[in-house]
C-alpha cells in the first residue's frame, strides 16, 4: 500500500501547489453536534435528492427542489409515512416533480427507515452523527440492508450532501485505490471494501486528513 504523502505529491504536482490544492479540498463537513442538530425532515429530504439524482441530470433536480419540497409535505417524516395509495397516484402525476414512480415511492419507505432506526436508536440524527468515521462502510451497509434505493454510491452522495464526514467511491477516486495497490477493481465485494476503508483509517492517522478531504486528494492525483 502506498503512502499517502506519495499521493498527496502527486496531487501537489498535478495542480501546481499547496495553495491550488487547498482550494480544490471540500468544505461543509459537519461536526457531530452539528450533525445531530439536523431535524430529521432534512435528511429524508436529502436522502430523496441523492436518489432522484442518481443516473439523472442534477441541475433539474436542483431547479425544481422548491417544487419537491412542496409536494412532499416539506419531507416532513410522519406525515410521509403516512403516504396513502390515494397520495402516491395524485404524485405520479404531479409536474411540480421529476415522476419516477419507483423514485416517489422510495419517499413513504424512507421515512419508515428514519421513524424505525430512531426507535431502535433514539435518533437518526444521532445514529448518523456518532456513526465513527473509522467504519464509514459500515454505515453505507446500515442505510443500504434498512432503506429503498440506497445504493452505495446514492448514500456516498447522500452522506457528502449532509455533511458526514465520508468518502465517494467515484472514478478518478476508485483509480487512485487500484493504483495505490489497495483493490484491482472497483470495490463492491465485502472484502475490497474493507480494503478501501483500512486504507483510509491507515492515511487518516497519517495525514491528519478526514476522509473527505483524503477521497478529494485522491481523486486529484490521477490524471
Amino acid at each position: 500500500m502506498q503512502q499517502f504523502s506519495e499521493i498527496y505529491q502527486r496531487a501537489l504536482e498535478r495542480k501546481g501547489g499547496e495553495e491550488q490544492l487547498s482550494a480544490l479540498l471540500p468544505v461543509g463537513i459537519k461536526t457531530s453536534a452539528e450533525l445531530s442538530a439536523i431535524p430529521h425532515d432534512r435528511y429524508l429530504a436529502e436522502i430523496t435528492k441523492a436518489i432522484f439524482k442518481a443516473g439523472f441530470y442534477w441541475k433539474v433536480i436542483d431547479h425544481k427542489w422548491g417544487g419537491f419540497e412542496e409536494a412532499f409535505w416539506d419531507f416532513n417524516v410522519a406525515r410521509c409515512n403516512m403516504t396513502s395509495p390515494d397520495d402516491l397516484e395524485s404524485l405520479y402525476q404531479d409536474t411540480r416533480i421529476i415522476r419516477n414512480s419507483r423514485k416517489i415511492e422510495t419517499v413513504s419507505r424512507n421515512a419508515s427507515m428514519i421513524i424505525e432506526l430512531s426507535e431502535q436508536n433514539g435518533s437518526f440524527s444521532n445514529l448518523i452523527a456518532e456513526w465513527p468515521d473509522d467504519d464509514f462502510i459500515g454505515l453505507l451497509d446500515l442505510l443500504h440492508k434498512n432503506g429503498s434505493r440506497l445504493g452505495p454510491k446514492t448514500c456516498q452522495y447522500f452522506l457528502r450532501f449532509i455533511g458526514k464526514d465520508g468518502f465517494v467511491l467515484a472514478k478518478d477516486g476508485v483509480a487512485a485505490l487500484i493504483n495505490a495497490g489497495i483493490i484491482s477493481s472497483h470495490p463492491t465485494s465485502k472484502r475490497d471494501l474493507k480494503r478501501v476503508q483500512h486504507a483510509y483509517n491507515s492515511w487518516r492517522v497519517e495525514s491528519g486528513l478526514n476522509n473527505a478531504q483524503i477521497s478529494r486528494i485522491l481523486s486529484l492525483s490521477i490524471g
